[in-house]
């Protein structure tokens, strides 16, 4: 099941996290984030000029509303729904990429790998603290961006739990 947090303008240009902060609160308090079952959603309206050709990850208010976001949860990618496309998008909204219209969004490499091991270090960590294993679901993460992890690396990153 997805919770879908509806943005407007008026969010994201007062980069105001107030909508995910009230979703993220009450999952906190029933104990749903342990379970790794709640898959968030977002629904972005953000007024455009009908010419103009971008998507929502090019533009600058929309981008920087998501860096903030990811500033103050930046284990959300843990609870987006990924079969959605949430985590593309998310990952989007934080990445230098091109977009094509065959080929859809391409991401600079550099940059994709900075993002997914940061996220894998800080998901690594978040996880342990709330008791949750989820080696299983960063693999997951890291070949939905195209990354294959080693067992090894996490014996590296997890040596004593």
């Amino acid at each position: 099941m997805s919770i879908v947090i509806s943005l407007n303008s008026q969010c994201i240009d007062n980069l105001d996290i107030s909508p995910v902060k009230i979703v993220i609160e009450k999952m906190i308090e029933s104990g749903a984030i342990a379970s790794g079952k709640p898959q968030l959603k977002f629904e972005i309206d953000y007024p455009r000029d009908p010419q103009d050709p971008r998507e929502l990850s090019e533009i600058p208010e929309v981008r920087l509303w998501f860096i903030r976001l990811d500033a103050c949860y930046p284990w959300l990618p843990f609870v987006l729904d990924w079969q959605a496309g949430e985590l593309a998008r998310y990952t989007a909204m934080l990445v230098p990429h091109q977009f094509h219209k065959a080929e859809g969004v391409q991401y600079n490499p550099e940059a994709l790998e900075i993002f997914l091991m940061n996220k894998i270090f800080v998901l690594t960590d978040w996880l342990s603290q709330q008791g949750i294993v989820g080696k299983s679901k960063l693999i997951s993460m890291s070949q939905m961006l195209g990354y294959e992890l080693d067992d090894a690396f996490f014996d590296v990153i997890l040596p004593n739990r």
